[in-house]
Protein backbone atom coordinates (compact mmCIF):
# COMPACT_ATOMS: atom_id res chain seq x y z
CA UNK A 1 0.00 0.00 0.00
CA UNK A 2 1.47 3.89 -0.92
CA UNK A 3 1.69 6.27 1.88
CA UNK A 4 -0.08 3.63 4.86
CA UNK A 5 0.27 5.94 7.69
CA UNK A 6 -1.73 9.16 5.16
CA UNK A 7 -4.23 5.45 4.56
CA UNK A 8 -4.39 4.93 8.51
CA UNK A 9 -5.07 8.86 9.79
CA UNK A 10 -7.99 9.06 7.21
CA UNK A 11 -9.55 6.32 8.66
CA UNK A 12 -9.04 7.41 11.95
CA UNK A 13 -10.94 10.50 11.52
CA UNK A 14 -13.55 9.28 9.24
CA UNK A 15 -14.55 7.50 12.38
CA UNK A 16 -14.02 10.24 14.86
CA UNK A 17 -16.21 12.32 12.19
CA UNK A 18 -18.42 9.53 12.69
CA UNK A 19 -18.94 9.39 15.97
CA UNK A 20 -19.11 13.54 16.52
CA UNK A 21 -21.94 14.02 14.29
CA UNK A 22 -23.92 11.50 16.02
CA UNK A 23 -23.10 13.84 18.69
CA UNK A 24 -24.73 16.78 16.79
CA UNK A 25 -21.24 18.42 15.79
CA UNK A 26 -20.75 19.63 12.29
CA UNK A 27 -17.48 18.22 10.96
CA UNK A 28 -15.17 19.21 8.61
CA UNK A 29 -12.03 17.49 7.43
CA UNK A 30 -8.79 19.41 6.59
CA UNK A 31 -6.11 17.42 5.10
CA UNK A 32 -3.42 20.68 6.35
CA UNK A 33 -3.56 23.53 8.54
CA UNK A 34 -4.11 25.89 5.24
CA UNK A 35 -6.90 23.65 4.28
CA UNK A 36 -8.63 24.54 7.31
CA UNK A 37 -8.06 28.16 7.54
CA UNK A 38 -10.20 27.70 3.89
CA UNK A 39 -13.21 25.99 5.50
CA UNK A 40 -13.25 27.89 8.01
CA UNK A 41 -13.56 30.99 6.52
CA UNK A 42 -15.27 29.94 3.06
CA UNK A 43 -17.36 28.12 4.52
CA UNK A 44 -18.31 28.39 8.12
CA UNK A 45 -17.73 31.95 8.50
CA UNK A 46 -19.42 32.41 5.22
CA UNK A 47 -22.38 29.96 5.71
CA UNK A 48 -23.47 31.65 9.03
CA UNK A 49 -23.07 34.58 7.96
CA UNK A 50 -20.83 35.76 11.15
CA UNK A 51 -20.31 39.36 11.37
CA UNK A 52 -17.96 39.53 15.05
CA UNK A 53 -15.53 37.03 15.46
CA UNK A 54 -13.63 36.27 18.65
CA UNK A 55 -10.80 33.65 19.86
CA UNK A 56 -10.03 31.23 22.42
CA UNK A 57 -6.14 30.91 23.37
CA UNK A 58 -5.46 27.64 20.47
CA UNK A 59 -1.66 27.36 19.54
CA UNK A 60 -3.58 25.69 16.91
CA UNK A 61 -5.76 28.20 15.83
CA UNK A 62 -2.39 30.51 15.39
CA UNK A 63 -0.83 27.70 13.00
CA UNK A 64 -3.78 28.18 10.23
CA UNK A 65 -3.28 31.82 10.00
CA UNK A 66 -7.01 32.79 11.00
CA UNK A 67 -6.20 35.23 13.01
CA UNK A 68 -4.29 37.18 10.38
CA UNK A 69 -6.95 36.54 7.56
CA UNK A 70 -9.69 37.73 9.35
CA UNK A 71 -8.03 40.54 10.96
CA UNK A 72 -7.42 42.10 7.77
CA UNK A 73 -11.22 41.87 7.16
CA UNK A 74 -13.48 45.15 6.91
CA UNK A 75 -16.76 43.21 6.96
CA UNK A 76 -16.15 41.30 10.22
CA UNK A 77 -15.98 43.34 13.93
CA UNK A 78 -12.97 41.14 15.06
CA UNK A 79 -12.70 41.26 19.04
CA UNK A 80 -8.73 40.66 19.95
CA UNK A 81 -8.32 39.05 22.82
CA UNK A 82 -4.59 37.89 21.77
CA UNK A 83 -3.40 41.62 22.00
CA UNK A 84 -0.66 41.26 25.10
CA UNK A 85 0.08 44.58 24.30
CA UNK A 86 -2.95 45.96 26.11
CA UNK A 87 -3.47 46.45 30.03
CA UNK A 88 -5.20 43.13 31.95
CA UNK A 89 -8.39 45.07 32.47
CA UNK A 90 -8.84 45.83 28.60
CA UNK A 91 -8.03 41.93 28.38
CA UNK A 92 -10.49 40.80 30.68
CA UNK A 93 -13.52 43.18 28.91
CA UNK A 94 -12.71 42.06 25.57
CA UNK A 95 -12.83 38.33 27.01
CA UNK A 96 -15.66 39.09 28.38
CA UNK A 97 -17.31 40.35 24.73
CA UNK A 98 -16.08 37.87 23.36
CA UNK A 99 -18.87 35.75 24.55
CA UNK A 100 -21.07 37.60 22.28
CA UNK A 101 -20.45 37.68 19.00
CA UNK A 102 -21.25 35.38 15.81
CA UNK A 103 -18.49 33.11 15.82
CA UNK A 104 -15.92 32.13 18.50
CA UNK A 105 -12.87 30.11 17.21
CA UNK A 106 -11.26 27.86 19.57
CA UNK A 107 -9.04 24.56 19.27
CA UNK A 108 -9.82 21.93 22.38
CA UNK A 109 -7.51 20.04 24.12
CA UNK A 110 -8.48 16.45 23.49
CA UNK A 111 -11.62 14.93 21.77
CA UNK A 112 -12.13 11.32 22.51
CA UNK A 113 -12.68 8.20 19.84
CA UNK A 114 -16.25 8.44 20.94
CA UNK A 115 -16.62 12.27 20.23
CA UNK A 116 -16.42 14.47 23.41
CA UNK A 117 -14.80 17.48 23.29
CA UNK A 118 -12.52 17.76 26.68
CA UNK A 119 -11.09 20.94 27.72
CA UNK A 120 -9.13 22.92 30.98
CA UNK A 121 -8.56 26.66 31.03
CA UNK A 122 -7.51 28.84 33.41
CA UNK A 123 -9.65 32.03 32.97
CA UNK A 124 -12.82 29.90 31.83
CA UNK A 125 -13.41 32.41 28.91
CA UNK A 126 -12.92 29.53 26.26
CA UNK A 127 -14.88 27.05 27.78
CA UNK A 128 -17.77 29.58 28.84
CA UNK A 129 -17.97 30.13 24.60
CA UNK A 130 -17.99 26.34 24.15
CA UNK A 131 -21.24 25.88 26.54
CA UNK A 132 -22.94 29.16 25.62
CA UNK A 133 -23.20 32.65 24.52
CA UNK A 134 -21.39 33.28 21.00
CA UNK A 135 -23.93 32.13 18.34
CA UNK A 136 -21.80 29.27 16.61
CA UNK A 137 -18.69 28.08 17.86
CA UNK A 138 -15.39 26.55 15.27
CA UNK A 139 -12.88 24.53 16.63
CA UNK A 140 -10.02 23.34 14.94
CA UNK A 141 -8.08 19.80 15.94
CA UNK A 142 -5.24 18.73 15.03
CA UNK A 143 -4.87 14.26 15.05
CA UNK A 144 -2.36 14.32 18.15
CA UNK A 145 -4.95 15.28 19.97
CA UNK A 146 -7.52 12.45 19.42
CA UNK A 147 -7.93 9.78 22.76
CA UNK A 148 -9.66 6.88 23.15
CA UNK A 149 -11.87 7.92 26.58
CA UNK A 150 -12.66 10.55 28.66
CA UNK A 151 -9.99 9.13 31.23
CA UNK A 152 -7.28 9.83 28.63
CA UNK A 153 -8.05 12.84 27.30
CA UNK A 154 -8.29 14.08 31.10
CA UNK A 155 -4.29 13.01 31.77
CA UNK A 156 -3.35 14.08 28.01
CA UNK A 157 -4.61 17.41 29.44
CA UNK A 158 -3.28 17.39 32.88
CA UNK A 159 0.16 15.92 31.93
CA UNK A 160 0.96 16.63 28.49
CA UNK A 161 -0.94 19.96 27.37
CA UNK A 162 -1.18 21.89 30.55
CA UNK A 163 2.78 21.48 31.83
CA UNK A 164 3.45 22.43 27.53
CA UNK A 165 1.12 25.55 27.91
CA UNK A 166 2.81 26.55 31.66
CA UNK A 167 6.30 26.47 29.98
CA UNK A 168 5.10 28.49 26.83
CA UNK A 169 3.22 31.20 29.04
CA UNK A 170 6.64 31.24 31.74
CA UNK A 171 4.33 30.22 34.62
CA UNK A 172 6.01 29.78 38.38
CA UNK A 173 4.18 26.16 38.50
CA UNK A 174 5.51 22.66 39.18
CA UNK A 175 4.66 21.04 36.42
CA UNK A 176 6.74 23.32 34.18
CA UNK A 177 10.38 21.84 36.29
CA UNK A 178 8.64 18.36 36.74
CA UNK A 179 6.78 17.99 33.44
CA UNK A 180 4.28 16.52 35.06
CA UNK A 181 0.46 17.69 37.30
CA UNK A 182 1.38 18.32 40.39
CA UNK A 183 -2.39 19.05 41.59
CA UNK A 184 -0.30 22.34 42.76
CA UNK A 185 -2.08 25.13 44.49
CA UNK A 186 0.41 27.75 42.52
CA UNK A 187 -1.42 31.49 42.56
CA UNK A 188 -0.03 30.84 38.67
CA UNK A 189 -1.88 27.37 37.70
CA UNK A 190 -3.48 27.05 34.90
CA UNK A 191 -5.66 24.16 35.72
CA UNK A 192 -9.00 25.76 36.96
CA UNK A 193 -12.02 24.46 34.69
CA UNK A 194 -13.16 21.56 33.05
CA UNK A 195 -15.64 20.72 30.34
CA UNK A 196 -16.83 17.80 28.75
CA UNK A 197 -18.89 18.31 25.51
CA UNK A 198 -20.78 15.43 25.24
CA UNK A 199 -22.97 16.82 22.67
CA UNK A 200 -23.34 20.58 20.50
CA UNK A 201 -26.39 21.97 21.07
CA UNK A 202 -28.55 23.45 19.46
CA UNK A 203 -27.31 20.87 16.63
CA UNK A 204 -24.55 22.13 14.41
CA UNK A 205 -24.14 25.02 16.79
CA UNK A 206 -20.42 24.02 17.04
CA UNK A 207 -18.39 23.22 14.13
CA UNK A 208 -15.59 21.03 14.26
CA UNK A 209 -12.54 21.10 12.00
CA UNK A 210 -10.48 17.60 11.82
CA UNK A 211 -7.05 18.07 10.76
CA UNK A 212 -4.46 15.53 9.32
CA UNK A 213 -1.62 16.84 11.18
CA UNK A 214 0.07 17.24 14.40
CA UNK A 215 -0.87 20.96 15.67
CA UNK A 216 -0.68 22.64 18.96
CA UNK A 217 0.00 21.58 22.61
Amino acid sequence: MDKPLNHYWNIRLADLKSALETNNFEVHLAETAADAQKIVLEDILAKTGARSVAWGGSMTVVSTGLFPAVKGRTDIEMIDTLDKQIPAEEQMERRRRSLLVDLFITGSNAVTEDGQLVNLDMLGNRVAALTFGPKYVAVVIGRNKIVPSVDEAMFRVKNIAAPANAMRLDKKTPCVKTSYCEECKSPERICNSWTITEKSFPKGRVKVVLVNQDLGL
